[in-house]
């Protein structure tokens, strides 16, 4: 592709993705050698109180700023009082802040990758309880942000509180399907060899843009809720009802944006092999492991789910890589691509649709199994 950038592309990693904005760079490189693209480091100075600023190690004026944060990092550490902790989201998101404040205006655009969007499970209200992430949003574009880049919202209307400036959410579906290929030599994409899942009605439509796209059958869980109780956060399940064709036989695909702890998504592991599917396989763009991985292994050597594919936007410890059931799925040459797009002014509308990619990628597929 033959570059056609007005300005220069600047990366501004923060804590905890300097890895990716490395990997970023080399990609856009790849796609196009004559556009400048450079990282500029920020320093997050931590005050003894626990107070903190932001210092840009150099210019920005006139460029068009990519700041990259990852709200999901929970192994990034600062000294306060003498004692290690830990960042929750909410720290990653108040550096955001102060890193946009220490432009100060300069940059020709502001624009934020955040591929965990921060406080998207606290997306609408219920009741006396507040609106976090509508607040979030609306205060980067206060703050001047153009563009918000993020991967598999769990609510996208949440966007309707900025209606004045960009907002793309990108869905892994080619990376994941890509990779499940690349891992699996026999997966048989018809509607009598797999079914894609959702475990619950409020994901229903992301299980059904995969099974729409691979022509796959689809089925969903419908939770039935304790409203009363309230126990770690969400209400307790009382009952799962699968609604959808029989599974006996088949590979099922079972489609969510985040798991936690594991139980959620465990239950619906239970019940498909327990109707008789042949291969279970799990895709989640975010994995946070708030219990441990003890569960997930526990699963896995009970034969009750085959992969786990998770993407790579957000952080996964060392210990998950290690273990037999995690699959990487790389998205981060589709960040790169959507960065470089964004800033030469090219349209997204054949980035954010895979169609025609996952097309080819399973002719290809095939056609390498029968020879």
């Amino acid at each position: 592709m033959i570059g056609i950038s007005r300005e220069d592309i600047i990366l501004i990693p923060l804590p905890g993705t300097e890895w990716m904005a490395e990997t970023i760079k080399k990609y856009i490189l790849d796609i196009d050698s004559n556009v400048n693209c450079d990282l500029i480091e920020v320093e997050i100075i931590r005050f003894s109180s626990g107070d903190a600023k932001a210092v840009l190690q150099d210019s920005v004026r006139g460029k068009d700023v990519f700041v990259l944060v990852d709200v999901g990092n929970y192994d990034c550490k600062y000294i306060a009082h003498r004692r290690e902790n830990y960042y929750s989201p909410d720290e990653h998101f108040q550096n955001l802040i102060r890193t946009i404040s220490a432009l100060g205006g300069k940059a020709s655009r502001v624009n934020v990758i955040m591929p965990l969007l921060y406080a998207s499970r606290q997306d609408r209200r219920s009741s006396r309880e507040s609106l976090d992430c509508a607040i979030a949003l609306q205060q980067l574009e206060r703050l001047g942000v153009k563009n918000i880049v993020t991967f598999d919202v769990h609510d996208d209307r949440v966007q309707n509180a900025i209606p004045n400036i960009g907002f793309d959410n990108l869905m892994p579906i080619y990376q994941v399907i890509k990779t499940m290929c690349r891992h699996y030599s026999d997966l048989c994409f018809t509607s009598n060899g797999m079914t894609a899942v959702s475990p619950d009605m409020g994901g229903a439509n992301r299980a059904y843009i995969y099974a729409d796209i691979l022509g796959i059958d689809f089925g969903l869980f419908y939770k039935r809720r304790d409203l009363n109780n309230v126990i770690n956060g969400s209400n307790p399940i009382i009952d799962h009802k699968y609604i959808g064709p029989e599974l006996a036989g088949r590979d099922v695909l079972i489609v969510d944006d985040i798991i936690a702890s594991g139980e959620s998504v465990f239950e619906t592991v239970r019940h498909v092999k327990a109707m008789g599917a042949k291969r279970v396989f799990i895709a989640a763009t975010f994995c946070f492991f708030s219990n441990g991985i003890q569960k997930f292994d526990s699963e896995y050597e009970n034969e009750q789910f085959d992969a786990l594919f998770i993407s790579n936007a957000s952080y996964c410890g060392s210990d998950v890589r290690k273990t037999s059931w995690f699959k990487e799925v790389n998205v981060v040459k589709y960040i790169s691509l959507y960065a470089y797009s964004v800033s030469i002014g090219y349209s997204l509308a054949g980035i954010l649709d895979p169609r025609k990619k996952i097309a080819d990628l399973l002719i290809k597929y095939y056609t390498t199994e029968a020879n």
